[in-house]
């Protein structure tokens, strides 16, 4: 299942090497459950698979400079994997942009970070949890406390952690935090998204990043790995990442669906099974769509060496939005017309509804959260000098 020792293995071969992974993840998906964390065999899998090397920095194990090959590549990758188990390919998903976010900090935390190998995991809880401390002192920061929703915590030896001001983020390992097992959820229950305690830390200057200049008026990362991704500012694709395994998850359940439909005679007889079917493929094919245009998108304006608008800024994020609508669209209606037996636990497609919702349930990925700050910034792109409306 892995890439057989390849140095610098094609597009392809790395898709294939996703999609010979699916069956194992799949048969595992329940167990994940229960364990409500990704299972050793699964992380196992992965890490040999050498999937996650997609996103790291060619100097530190990362593949060979591509012109097809770099970060955003992952996003296919996790869509391949949640086709198999949606909590699985959440984490490698996180795992994978948190390999590729740490290419944006100072060499000296890279080096720290990558001297156990390409293959280090990392979770993170971005946005400061309960009864947060951070104390500048001589050289960085004393940090404690607890942070939330830290996915594929278990096997990760460290962690990215937002800490003070609003955007900054401490790389720190797992010497100086505890995982506490919290993680009793409804949706993606095996993605082990516990909270991680900081009782006292120090974090060194040189592993403080500041997202909001990341790639932006800090371009370290592009300098030193080349890679167009590094071009971009850090925030501008950050949460495709959570978006990804969704188109997964819905096409796994599109599967289920069909599957059942062609076990039963009648619902597959049946015109309304039919257009409802026909719609929500239609739905995941769009948002399918929608990604990958989005996506060349932002590597097409780094290819060009472009600032992102406020505008196209806000567009990125309503596009974002919009897969995840269409996503949501879909599965609801495939599981609403699923019948009573799509309720067994037996049954794939209640725990790829279950964790398509868990996937939606941020407020980044909702469009009646970010969708009006499209509006308000095209209307104030379109309008004349006296406020009114432009062409």
């Amino acid at each position: 299942m892995g890439l057989g020792g390849l140095n610098s293995p094609s597009r392809a071969e790395l898709l294939d090497c996703a999609r010979a992974l699916v069956p194992a993840l799949a048969e595992r998906a329940a167990a994940t459950e229960q364990a409500r964390r990704v299972l050793p065999a699964t992380v196992e899998d992965i890490v040999a698979s050498g999937l996650l090397r997609v996103a790291v920095p060619p100097c530190f194990g990362g593949l060979p400079l591509a012109p097809d090959i770099d970060y955003p590549l992952a996003y296919e990758i996790a869509a391949e994997l949640g086709r198999g188990c949606g909590a699985s390919a959440w984490c490698y998903s996180l795992w994978a942009v948190h390999a590729w976010m740490v290419g944006y900090f100072s060499q000296p935390a890279q080096q720290e970070f990558y001297a156990t190998g390409p293959e280090t995991l990392c979770s993170s809880s971005f946005f400061a949890g309960r009864d947060i401390q951070a104390t500048p002192t001589d050289g960085g920061l004393r940090i404690a406390g607890r942070w939330e929703f830290s996915s594929g915590s278990d096997p990760a030896s460290w962690a990215l952690l937002g800490v003070g001001q609003p955007g900054l983020l401490a790389l720190v390992p797992r010497s100086d935090y505890d995982v506490v097992d919290t993680w009793h959820a409804s949706g993606l229950c095996g993605s082990g998204s516990n909270d991680l305690l900081v009782r006292e830390a120090f974090v060194p200057d040189h592993r403080l990043l500041d997202l909001n200049r990341a790639g932006l008026d800090d371009h370290r990362a592009w300098e030193l790995h080349g890679r167009l991704s590094y071009r971009l500012p850090l925030r501008v694709p950050l949460a495709w990442d959570l978006v990804a395994p969704l188109l997964g998850i819905v096409q796994a359940a599109l599967d289920s669906f069909v599957e059942r439909a062609r076990r039963s005679p009648r619902m597959a007889d049946s015109d309304v099974v039919q257009l409802r079917l026909a719609e929500s493929a239609a739905e995941i094919d769009a948002a399918r769509t929608l990604f990958r245009h989005a996506i060349d998108g932002l590597l097409a304006k780094a290819a060009r060496d472009e600032p992102f608008s406020e505008l196209e800024r806000a567009r990125n994020q309503r596009d974002r939005a919009f897969v995840v609508r269409l996503c949501m669209q879909a599965i609801n209606r495939l599981f609403d017309s699923s019948g009573g037996h799509a309720l067994f636990l037996s049954e794939p497609i209640q725990r790829c509804h279950r964790d398509a919702h868990a996937v939606a349930h941020r407020a980044g990925l909702m469009l009646d959260s970010v969708g009006p700050l499209y509006g308000r910034a095209l209307l104030a792109e379109t309008a004349g000098p006296d406020g009114s409306a432009g062409r």
